[in-house]
């Protein structure tokens, strides 16, 4: 089988097994599905836009092309047990957060108050959670893809809302670089759909950002957390002054 062929075999395996169909993947991408079905049908889709399924599948070309390993070999989400065992442990939510993240074993003992023989313990821990794959003395795979996030209404985005978001509102948004912006407005469906893709590929663009920075050294780099949302909703003060 050529291989582009074997290529776009694994693109199709990867869909089939997370469930995204080429609407969504089109969406994502930001392109047409009918652009979508002809790239994958006729399978000589240029590089450009090859790197560009793989950074939304979270996967890289060399997935795609060895076949001596599965395909799909890395996480997009955590189970309910790993991240029950996660919000239980501040240190052990930290140290995911922070491998997530691609920060190096070194960095993590430079930065935080954790002594060596701790934080081999939490790699261990993460380790048998199957959430990382730890190697003696330093050496850490995350097992989680690049496309990663928490669990829909899971044990750490009930943390996050209960304890991470209301201190995060709490400060100001007046340093260099930082944002605040409410809006408000009556929208359709269809432009509430627009909106949802548009953040997505915002959401896309600071992950490829965070990662084309995690080469940088620490001091060149600095914790960012951004909310972005959208819901049809009301305040309920004003839904009390409804006819």
């Amino acid at each position: 089988m050529a291989g582009s062929a074997l290529v776009v075999q694994a693109i199709r395996a990867i869909l089939r097994e997370r469930g995204i169909t080429y609407r969504n993947l089109a969406d994502l991408m930001g392109v047409s599905e009918p652009t979508v079905k002809r790239d994958l049908g006729r399978g000589d889709f240029s590089l450009s836009r090859l790197d560009r399924i793989c950074d939304v599948l979270g996967v890289t070309v060399e997935d795609l092309v060895r076949n001596d390993r599965p395909l799909i070999n890395t996480l997009t989400e955590l189970s309910q047990k790993q991240e029950a065992a996660l919000v239980v442990d501040s240190k052990l939510l930290l140290i995911t957060y922070l491998i997530v993240n691609d920060w190096r074993f070194s960095e993590m003992m430079s930065t935080f108050r954790i002594e060596e023989n701790e934080l081999i313990s939490l790699l261990l821990k993460l380790d048998k959670l199957r959430v990382i794959e730890y190697r003696p003395p330093r050496r850490i795979k995350k097992l989680t893809a690049r496309n990663f996030s928490w669990r829909k209404d899971g044990p750490v985005q009930v943390f996050f809302l209960s304890r991470v978001l209301p201190e995060f509102f709490n400060g100001s948004f007046e340093g260099t670089g930082d944002a605040f912006h409410f809006v408000g407005g009556t929208l359709s469906e269809a432009s509430r759909a627009r909106m949802k893709v548009a953040i997505a590929h915002l959401v896309e663009e600071f992950e490829q950002l965070a990662r084309q920075d995690s080469r940088l050294p620490l001091d060149a780099r600095n914790g960012c957390g951004a909310v972005i949302a959208i819901k049809k909703w009301e305040f309920s003060d004003f839904t009390l002054l409804r006819r």
